[in-house]
């Protein structure tokens, strides 16, 4: 008896909730999804379900293995499809979430453009600030940016991100430009308020004797906030300067409207990721997502575009 059939006998079973109607999905006599289940259940040496004349219920034991079959069966699903007499085929429905700034300019765009390359997936992106539990909330995988820290998440790095001072040319020609990260005591900075998540303050790559430290510094100035787009629309405006991530002020540098500052003090970049559960199979539309990613961030002029 093929040990496939089995696990998807019981999937079935266990999705509709009594042998005969399994049976009757499958075609055959609900005799036989018995004997599937029996065997099942002698090889493994463990109880699954537990079986009435009425219906069947999981046992514990049951119920981390369904999770287990489901994934598998998908996994296997995804596999077949992607060696479809149509090539690569991705099916399924795709749930991503990313950080709000970044996957507003940077994520969201690129979504309708995967979907018509990928017409038979369906996809649902969060927006959130929050670190989402991925595993716990149902996601297949997330954007973030920033170090990743030790975690039982497995990571995949899409490009590079840096910090820089920016400033507008306006705000430069009147109050002057620093020099050194210290110098910025005496201008006007746009900070994040004590409440938001960034509470090490701004980082700078300084000399210190022999050796170079990355040092944080908390300047102040008249203006905070706990958004960090809106801290990029005062500098804009010419109101300071704030320290923002080269995806959030490249094309505005490009352009000229915003100018860097203090680039020989930048700290070593962070990553932008991406990031899944760890398991050893994913899906294909996520495997395919990640690769799409990865091939947009990677093009030269990408982070020079307003998308």
């Amino acid at each position: 008896m093929s040990k496939l059939k089995q696990l998807e006998t019981f999937v079935n079973v266990a999705a509709r909730g009594g042998l005969t109607a399994a049976a009757h999905a499958e075609g055959v006599a609900p005799a036989i999804i018995g004997r599937r289940l029996d065997a099942l259940e002698e090889r493994l040496g463990v109880k699954l379900l537990v079986r009435t004349t009425r219906r069947v219920s999981l046992t514990h034991e049951g119920s981390a293995f369904l999770e287990d079959c489901q994934r598998l069966l998908t996994d296997l699903a995804s596999a077949e499809a992607s060696v479809s007499a149509g090539g690569l085929k991705a099916t399924g429905h795709l749930t991503m979430t990313a950080p709000a700034g970044f996957g507003r300019r940077h994520v969201a765009p690129l979504v309708p453009q995967f979907r018509e390359l990928h017409s038979d997936v369906t996809i649902s992106l969060n927006l959130s600030d929050r670190v989402v539990d991925l595993a716990a909330e149902g996601f297949d995988c997330a954007v973030r940016v920033g170090e990743m820290p030790d975690s039982n998440l497995v990571s995949v790095r899409l490009a590079d991100n840096r910090r820089l001072c920016v400033a507008t040319p306006t705000y430069l020609k009147r109050h002057g430009t620093p020099q050194h990260p210290n110098d910025l005591a005496r201008f006007d900075c746009l900070t994040l308020s004590s409440d938001a998540s960034q509470t090490r303050g701004w980082a700078f790559s300084l000399k210190q004797g022999d050796a170079v430290t990355v040092v944080h510094l908390k300047p102040g100035g008249p203006l905070n906030c706990s958004d960090g787009e809106v801290l990029f629309d005062w500098c804009l405006a010419g109101y300071g300067i704030a320290w923002r991530s080269t995806w959030e002020v490249q094309a505005e540098i490009a352009s000229g409207a915003l100018v860097p500052l203090l680039e020989e003090f930048a700290a070593p970049p962070n990553g932008i990721y991406a990031v899944f559960p760890q398991r050893k199979h994913l899906p294909l539309r996520v495997r395919l997502w990640v690769d799409f990613l990865k091939q947009h961030y990677a093009q030269a002029g990408f982070w020079y575009e307003k998308h």
